[in-house]
């Protein structure tokens, strides 16, 4: 059985990227489809896609789901942050709370301006519903349904990573940067990173080329981030984030692999999806849920062919997802060069392509 300890690597902090490149096609990619590793730049992907291949996007939207405010307890105030990971009701979020410890039930919170700067369009107050024993915050805001995506779309941060987050705030350029050019159904709290890298050109590129494009939208949650606390990998449970494969793309899939072509997943959020939707026999099936699936090696992948992705963190689960893709000893390698090439790492950082290992 597989440890954490076997997805480890020594990471230099200064390849942690800070900004995306610009124009974003211009990231590097490093390419692992062939016997060697390849190193070229996400635009070159129409020269290694085929006609007749099919590229499936997360057309999920980030909203600014990190709130600063403060916690109001008699005549004690503390500063406290919320990441908003879930949620659970018209007027109700799960969140990720600093300083969480010092947070009950029933206590109030003030988002957006301090108590003595009262402003309604910069103001949202909520209360801590419940604590859990995991650490998770339920927050039962003042407002509900449009009125509070309003407030939050008023007062909240885009939720950089904590790598970003803990060396800069979050300026204007992140609204426009941490989204991509897909993003249409708001929803997540992170960005599906590899689809950063597009770009209109880059697109039409492909279109030429005779590479399809559809979408999938999977809101991506708190089981994208959370670290893996585990040292057996298989005791670790993911929190399930909400998805959805249409008709239309199912059957597009469906035909695409008929007709012998390859489909690509474009992250591991559209992977995750695509793989929980699919049947024993490989064909993609309508999917309207929530998915917690975990993937590790010894999973037998059923409708991803190729993967384009980042490079992620060491010990995170995203990582366990690409070993059993394309190999364990193979991604090893590529992260090895990656390293002393002085490639960037993850979410604003470079590509790379795989290709399913013929055993997963």
């Amino acid at each position: 059985m597989a440890s954490l300890e076997d997805f480890d690597f020594d990471l230099p902090e200064a390849l942690v990227a800070l900004r995306p490149a610009e124009p974003r096609d211009q990231a590097r990619l490093l390419d692992a489809t062939g016997e060697v590793l390849a190193e070229r730049r996400v635009s070159d992907l129409d020269l290694v896609l085929r006609p007749g291949d099919l590229m499936v996007f997360n057309d999920t939207r980030v909203i600014p789901a990190r709130l600063f405010g403060a916690r109001l307890r008699g005549d004690n105030t503390v500063a406290v942050e919320a990441l908003l990971i879930e949620r659970k009701g018209e007027d109700r979020w799960l969140a990720l709370m600093r300083p969480g410890k010092r947070l009950k039930d029933g206590d109030r919170l003030v988002f957006g301006e301090t108590p003595d700067r009262a402003c309604d369009l910069t103001r949202l107050e909520a209360v801590v519903a419940h604590k859990g024993e995991d650490g998770e915050i339920l927050i039962a805001f003042d407002r509900s349904g449009p009125a509070l995506d309003e407030a939050i779309r008023a007062i909240g941060h885009m939720p950089l990573p904590p790598y970003i987050a803990a060396k800069r705030p979050d300026d204007e350029r992140d609204h426009a940067d941490y989204q991509t050019m897909f993003a249409r159904y708001e929803g997540s709290v992170a960005a599906p990173t590899a689809g950063l890298h597009f770009t209109p050109a880059l697109m039409e590129r492909l279109k030429a080329r005779g590479v399809g494009q559809a979408f999938v939208t999977l809101h991506v949650g708190a089981g994208t981030f959370l670290p893996v606390k585990a040292e057996r990998i298989e005791d670790h449970r993911m929190h399930a984030e909400w998805g959805e494969v249409s008709q239309a793309t199912a059957d597009l899939i469906n035909r695409t692999r008929a007709a012998g072509g390859r489909i690509v997943a474009v992250g591991t959020t559209s992977t995750r999806l695509l793989e929980s939707a699919a049947g024993e026999d490989g064909l993609v099936h309508p999917f309207r849920a929530p998915t917690d699936i975990f993937i590790r090696p010894g999973y037998r992948f059923r409708a991803v062919d190729v993967l384009l992705t980042n490079f992620h963190l060491p010990r995170s689960t995203l990582l366990m997802l690409l070993s059993a893709f394309a190999g364990e000893e193979k991604v090893r390698d590529a992260y090895a060069l990656a390293v002393r090439k002085g490639y960037r790492f993850f979410s604003y950082g470079d590509a790379s392509l795989w290709t399913r290992t013929e055993k997963a």
